[in-house]
């Protein structure tokens, strides 16, 4: 299949694009499995935003937007990178209402939230089911919209590149192999320009909020195709995940309790009912996230106790179930009145603040190839994410991917030379594996030792044991790649295995603690580490 535009991945970042770009040549959109199972539609909090004066919180403005981040980003965060994305939150929002996401209002305004890290209520939302929202009205947008088709259940397994294909000196992308699901089928999807909006890699460890497709497949196709990939050893944990032994099946475990609920008034606690928080931060249970997990993860340990709590007791009755209704619902469905008691929670992986490196416009370091989103390394995070910033960047990032594609790369612009002759994918005379239970084994051990070695504290010491390892573990995992038939199990398997040794590689290369990466042989910042720590395939 041919179309002027390839986009991987149906989040915030993966629509705004296909939608805007629809109106300048064909798209074909490509979700792994449904078009709901992204970060986006899981996403409780909101989408942070100053908003024109008479819109906003008093005395806010795109300063101290600009401010917070930088705070919460310890000192990595690209600055002009921040000010440009900051700078068009409004007209983000005025996007998104046009597409139709109903934010929550109050006699006409927005009702702006306030989380961990800023200084200002400036979130929008709606309700706690921010992310669902957005994605239905993109979605719906979508399927509405002209020369776009979206396919669901493929699968993309490899970006092709010229350079792949034998070039010397030019390396630019032609398209990507893709496996359909439902077939078993993989056929080239051929396109001059593709965009990696694939989200994160939270299901690289045991525990996480992110849903079962995060499995880091945009990154780990851009580091297999020679693109540059930065700051993989900020993983952001988020200090919230509902916490239930007896609780089973995925959404149990993955459960978000939002930070907005900290927001308005949320506290944490331990088993005594004390607020812990406070000796790690002033500012305790709004803190920014790495500081709060960091606490939790200590008050955990020294305790010995399987969880803290948050605690909104105090609150007005309904007030959970007038401000939180899917949050106050689900968790009454495991026998949890938050009004009435604390609600037990644990830090789970959340959020990867690095990625493939791009500028703010989404270019990668190979020419055609776009990275937006969650998947890319813009600069605006840093080394820790400020709450509610992701679904601003995807939307913003899309849209100036979009201008610049069309600049450089516009539909109908002949090229150089003459396009190379992709090959047909090869299966080989071989069969579906029969030894599931040795891959499902694999995917578990990466999970658990990224979780035990390589998880909110670090040593030298557990990220050598890690990469020891995974080395082995490629190594088995490369054999079941090129000695079976492609499944979607091997697929994500062979990315998981890739993004857990750049997450690995990137820890041991910084040597002090900034942000979300926080080691005990170097617990301190160093000035000489202030800087991305930078991985190169060639």
């Amino acid at each position: 299949m041919t179309a002027d535009f390839l986009v991987i991945g149906t989040g915030i970042a993966g629509l705004s694009f296909a939608i805007r770009a629809a109106r300048h040549g064909s798209v074909i959109v490509l979700a792994k499995g449904g078009v709901y199972e992204s970060n986006t539609a899981w996403a409780q909090g909101g989408i942070a935003s100053v908003l024109p004066p008479g819109f906003c919180d008093d005395g806010d403005t795109i300063e101290k937007h600009v401010a917070d981040t930088l705070d919460a980003g310890a000192g990595l965060c690209d600055e002009a990178a921040v000010r440009t994305i900051v700078g068009e939150g409004a007209a983000t929002i005025d996007d998104l209402t046009g597409y139709g996401v109903a934010f929550d209002r109050e006699n006409g305004h927005y009702q702006l939230g306030k989380e961990g890290g800023h200084s200002q209520r400036r979130i929008l939302h709606a309700r706690d089911t921010t992310g669902r929202e957005i994605a239905r009205a993109l979605v719906e947008q979508a399927r509405k919209t002209p020369n776009l088709t979206i396919l669901e259940h493929h699968y993309a397994i490899d970006l092709i590149t010229t350079a792949k294909l034998g070039a010397v000196i030019d390396d630019r992308v032609l398209g990507a192999y893709v496996l359909d699901r439902r077939s078993g089928a993989v056929r080239v999807f051929r396109s001059d320009r593709v965009v990696l909006a694939t989200g994160g890699c939270g299901k690289v460890y045991l525990y996480t909020t992110n849903p079962d497709a995060s499995t880091g497949d945009g990154v780990a196709m851009a580091w297999r195709a020679g693109a540059n990939v930065a700051n993989m050893e900020f993983i952001q944990f988020h200090p919230t995940c509902f916490y239930n032994p007896a609780a089973t099946g995925p959404e149990a475990r993955s459960f978000l309790v939002s930070e907005a609920v900290r927001g308005e008034g949320g506290v944490l606690i331990n088993a005594k009912g004390e607020d812990f928080t406070k000796k790690s931060d002033p500012r305790g249970s709004l803190a920014p996230r790495d500081i709060v997990a960091r606490a939790i993860d200590r008050e955990i340990k020294r305790t010995g106790a399987p969880c803290v709590y948050l605690d909104v007791t105090h609150k007005p009755a309904g007030f959970m179930r007038e401000h939180f209704p899917f949050i106050h619902e689900t968790l009454l469905k495991y026998g949890i009145d938050c009004e009435k008691q604390p609600i037990p929670v644990v830090p789970a992986a959340h959020y990867q603040c690095g990625g493939v490196v791009t500028d703010v416009d989404g270019k990668t370091s190979v020419r055609g190839l776009y990275a937006i989103g969650e998947v890319a390394c813009t600069g605006l995070h840093g080394a820790n994410r400020l709450a509610s910033n992701s679904l601003l960047e995807g939307n913003v990032v899309a849209r100036r991917a979009l201008e610049e594609m069309l600049k450089f790369y516009s539909p109908g612009k002949p090229h150089e030379d003459e396009p190379p002759e992709i090959p047909e994918w090869h299966h080989g005379d071989v069969a579906e594996p029969d030894e599931l239970v040795v891959i499902y084994h694999n995917w578990d051990e990466i999970r658990r030792l990224m979780w035990d070695y390589v998880s909110i504290v670090r040593t030298e010491n557990r990220l050598r044991r890690a990469a020891a390892r995974l080395r082995n573990l490629k190594k088995e995992v490369r054999e079941f790649y090129w000695g079976h038939r492609v499944n979607a199990d091997i697929l994500e398997l062979r990315n998981l295995v890739a993004v857990a040794g750049l997450i690995v590689d990137c820890a041991i290369r910084r040597k002090e603690s900034r942000g979300l990466h926080f080691t005990l042989d170097h617990p301190q910042a160093v000035e000489r580490q202030k800087r991305d720590t930078m991985l190169r395939k060639f």
